[in-house]
């Protein structure tokens, strides 16, 4: 596991402890060799793991579509930039080239991010570790929401577990390194018998 993509906000937030968060993620990435794959700003939380990693030595691969690189707000000392013609290309990139995946807290970018993983993972297009990286339970009420899902039957339970979700970025690399994807069976099979069922 060496390539990690992290997803997340180019706002700072507005709690000192979210930029910490980020700068303690940096170093756990770091301290285990990995290169950091992100969206490739100079603003925000993003910004801060980016800098934490390469004073540590570290690759950081950036991938920003041109429309935002024209607004100057791509990191100017990273390793690489990769620049991509649409937001598609960009998480194409993304996902193709990472090894796990890292949802800090963020906006609605982050979660279209972290929403198309996990639907590549659940569609068995990749079998790679996604976390939730819940700083301040920033994410407790999308786990929740992810819980009423399994609960009323929109969700399924194999798919809920193969998510990742702390607030220790040391337990977060460890349970990724360690990730065992739980095999899902026939899902599609269960729900066409649920639909001819009905």
């Amino acid at each position: 596991m060496k390539n990690i993509c992290v997803f997340c906000g180019s706002s700072m937030g507005f709690d000192k402890r979210y930029e910490e968060a980020a700068a303690r993620l940096g170093e756990v990435l770091a301290d285990n060799g990995c290169t950091l794959y992100y969206g490739g700003g100079s603003v925000g939380l993003m910004n801060v793991i980016a800098n934490k990693m390469l004073e540590r030595g570290c690759e950081v691969v950036g991938v920003m579509p041109d429309f935002l690189l024209a607004h100057e707000i791509g990191h100017p000392t990273i390793t690489k930039m990769i620049p991509t013609k649409t937001m598609a290309e960009r998480k194409d990139i993304l996902m193709r080239e990472s090894d796990a995946f890292i949802a800090m807290p963020g906006g609605f970018g982050t979660l279209d991010e972290f929403s198309e993983v996990v639907v590549a993972d659940q569609l068995r297009l990749m079998e790679k570790p996604i976390a939730l990286y819940n700083t301040l339970g920033y994410y407790d009420d999308l786990v929740k929401w992810i819980d009423r899902g399994v609960r009323d039957g929109f969700v399924r339970g194999d798919h809920n577990k193969n998510i990742i979700v702390t607030d220790d970025p040391k337990e977060l690399f460890e349970r990724m390194r360690d990730y065992n994807p739980v095999k899902i069976e026939k899902w599609i099979h269960d729900i066409k018998d649920e639909r001819d069922n009905r």
